[in-house]
């Protein structure tokens, strides 16, 4: 484990939250607003949600963290109907969160989703919504320029992709983009070290298991909440899901 943190922490992934038909693909982008609900009462009652940032203190600074099991509510891609369905939520219980955004893709929608008709793709939000957002205290992270899968990128792409998403990002917002978070959970040792020369503090994967399990703040596994879960899968997976079954990059796996 990367922590002697005695404190469980489990970074969750969220992408969209809001009213939706039974998806026949991608179920794990998806959260019925209702369960979402419950899941953070849930939260609310029996775990402390804190901030990524404390975390990463926590788990790699010895910052000390103690009670109840340690919950970080993390959000990708920028949809527009986290502004609608989830933040409302979240703020009744104060609850920090970071959202990753792609950055050349601010106010346009979720089109790097090849497999679905157009029509499904879904609005990101808006740079005046996401100023509005950063005022009420979300935080933003970088999900690259174009949502690419970074392992299968050049060099050059790469370094671009990651570099000039945050540069970009905190010309737009005004503000320190210190957190990454890996497109399609795809990334090598190249992107790797791309981002921690970029300046990143913390990269965020797709890795299932507890953040206390991270070899570093650069390979941090969260657990998907998705379409399917009810409160016994909510359950499941904060509790029971805790090991990774992969290795991480930088102990021989190809990539993730």
């Amino acid at each position: 484990m990367s922590s002697s943190l005695s404190v469980p922490v489990s970074i969750l992934m969220y992408h969209q939250v809001g009213r939706f038909n039974r998806p026949d693909k991608h179920r794990g982008i998806y959260c019925d607003v209702g369960r979402f609900r419950q899941q953070m009462a849930y939260l609310a009652r029996f775990c402390q949600v804190i901030s990524l940032a404390d975390a990463n203190e926590a788990l790699f600074f010895n910052k000390p963290i103690t009670g109840k099991r340690a919950v970080v509510l993390t959000f990708d891609d920028g949809c527009r109907n986290f502004a609608e369905y989830a933040w409302p939520i979240m703020k009744e219980h104060r609850f920090p969160v970071t959202m990753f955004l792609v950055a050349d893709l601010i106010g346009k929608t979720t089109s790097w989703i090849t497999d679905i008709p157009e029509s499904d793709h879904a609005p990101l939000m808006d740079l005046a919504t996401l100023r509005a957002l950063k005022k009420e205290g979300v935080s933003f992270g970088s999900h690259t320029l174009n949502h690419v899968k970074l392992s299968e990128c050049s060099f050059e792409t790469a370094r671009t992709e990651i570099f000039d998403s945050k540069k970009k990002l905190e010309d737009l917002l005004g503000d320190a983009v210190p957190d990454f978070c890996y497109p399609f959970g795809k990334y090598n040792q190249q992107a790797k070290d791309l981002v921690i020369k970029a300046g990143y503090k913390t990269a965020l994967t797709c890795v299932r298991a507890e953040a206390n399990y991270a070899p570093d703040p650069c390979e941090l596994p969260r657990k998907a909440i998705s379409y399917g879960d009810n409160m016994i899968g909510f359950w499941w997976k904060l509790y029971m899901k805790r090991k990774p079954k992969e290795a991480w990059v930088g102990q021989g796996s190809a990539q993730k």
